[in-house]
Formats: C-alpha cells, structure tokens, sequence
C-alpha cells in the first residue's frame, strides 16, 4: 500500500472505535442529543486522524499492542476536533466550511459549537484514561500530563492567543512565527508522538527521539498548511483557501516566499527522519513514509 492508503487504514481503526466506543458510552451516560449531534458532526466528518495514527505508530514502534494504545490515541482526535470548531467561530478565525462542509456553528449555532468542543475537550480525558489497565498506570499518568500541556495554555490554547495577537500585525519576524504555530499545531502532534512512545515503556532516549521527530513533523505539516492556504483549492482541502491573506495572518509563504517555505519544510522533514534513523520495522518505515508524504503535496 502506498502511505496514503495506509494512513487511510489506521484512519478506519480509529473512526471504528469512536464511533462504536465513544458514541455508545455517550449515549449511555445520557448526553444530550443535540449536544451529541454537535459532537459528532464535526467528530465523525473525516480527516486523516494523523495525531491518532502517529500516537499508535510510535506505540507499536516500542513494542506496544496497538489495540491497548487506542483508547489514547483517539483521545487526541477529540482534542483536535474541538480545537476545529472553536477555531472556525466568528471569535476566532470566522470559518463557514470546514472538511468540505459547513462549520460546526454554521449548523448548532455558536453556543451549540462552544459546548460541543467544550464537551470534546473535556470527554478526551476521560478517553485516554480507559488505556488503563490495559497499560500500566505508571505510564498512563505522564502520558495525560504530556497531552494536558500540550493542549494547554503553554501549548495548543497558548498558541491560538498567539494567532490572534498576530494577526493584522505587520512585521511578525519568522522566529516568533515558528513558535506560534509549534504551539498551536506541532504542540498536540508532538504529545502525540510522545505518549505513544511513554504508553509503550520506551526508554528516554527513545521517548527524546519521538519528541525530536513530532516537533519536526509538526513544523512541516504547519509550513505545508500554510503553502496550500496560498496555492491549494477549496474542493480539495475541504476548507477556504486564500483565509490567512485576507485577514492579514503572517505566513511562511508571507514572509520568505514560497520557494523558501518549500525548502525549510523539507528541511524539517530531514529533521524527522534523522530521528527515528535508527529504527526498524513496519512502524518505523511507516513514520518515515509519513513525514516524506507531507511534503510531497507541495512540491
């Protein structure tokens, strides 16, 4: 398989166990339906589930069932998504599609959207702390305080306060530009990369090289959102294109050119794969096939 079509499978796992696991406990603990139906539109609407995927990847890389990371894993699918529909509000960026639809507050009103992702955010917890007992409590307990801070204030939250502050401002250097979005993107793709590794008993050095690859491929995923905002299409990215420019948001693109963003997006990708150069196996060859993929939709 190529990696798409293997990023694809590990996506299908994921979405299995949400719906089955997630949903049903949702419904049996007597949620809401409207707030569920607001949790699952956006949940439930598709993406490459890569923080899932890279959480299990590294997991299996250091010896770990996948199925006993899983949990975990999609517990960083419900991060993210929350983190989609807050940042698609009028308060926000002011998004109308998101995955090739309408936002979630287009649809359950801006309430509605607020509590959905306050509900995502919240229940993602609870989500990673059923690894237990199949994983040892031991690592289940730093692996929560690793995703709490990424999706915190010092990480994912603190970072949209920087996207904020930023936009509309002219003159952003590239060095404070890099920060920003290792906060808000690359913070919770790391975490990623890191709890599977500490879920799986890795040793720190290998925990240290998870870390070195997610910032990596953190920083290049980022960099290749920010090219195909300029040069990519809306049927194909499921969103708007062009949005950054209109609201005066500093850029690679923006800042160093396109052909510059490209070359320091394969720079990172460099990075990543120095990583994890000293591993083998599927797992390993799968992380390696990933970063190369985020890249190749630029060039």
């Amino acid at each position: 398989m190529t990696v798409k079509q293997r990023l694809a499978a590990q996506a299908a796992e994921v979405e299995v166990y949400i719906r089955e696991r997630f949903g049903a406990r949702m419904r049996e603990r007597g949620v809401p339906e409207g707030l569920l139906s607001a949790m699952e539109y956006s949940l439930m609407a598709g993406g490459k589930r890569l923080r899932p995927c890279l959480c299990l990847s590294f997991a299996e890389l250091f010896g770990a069932p996948r199925a006993s990371v899983m949990p975990f894993a999609a517990g960083f699918e419900l991060i993210h998504t929350y983190s989609l529909i807050h940042d698609d509000l009028p308060a926000m960026d002011d998004d109308d599609l998101r995955r090739g639809r309408p936002s979630n507050h287009k649809v359950f009103g801006e309430a509605g959207a607020i509590l959905a992702g306050d509900a995502l955010l919240t229940e993602a917890f609870g989500c990673m702390s059923r690894s237990w007992p199949a994983v040892a409590a031991e690592r289940v307990l730093p692996a929560l305080a690793e995703a709490g801070r990424a999706a915190g204030a010092a990480g994912m939250v603190g970072g949209q306060m920087l996207d904020m502050e930023f936009t509309a401002r002219q003159g952003v250097p590239l060095a404070e530009l890099a920060h920003m979005q290792a906060l808000k993107t690359g913070a919770l793709i790391t975490a990623s990369c890191v709890c599977g590794a500490i879920l799986a008993g890795a040793a720190e050095d290998g925990i240290s090289r998870a870390r070195e690859y997610g910032e990596a491929v953190g920083a290049a995923f980022q960099i290749v959102d920010d090219i195909l905002d300029e040069v990519g299409d809306a049927a194909t990215m499921g969103k708007p294109v062009g949005s950054d420019r209109e609201q005066g948001k500093s850029t690679y693109p923006s800042l160093v050119g396109l052909d510059e963003s490209r070359r320091l997006a394969g720079q990172r990708v460099d990075a990543a794969l120095a990583a994890i150069a000293a591993y083998d196996g599927p797992a390993a060859d799968f992380l390696r096939d990933l970063a190369r993929y985020i890249v190749v939709r630029v060039q």
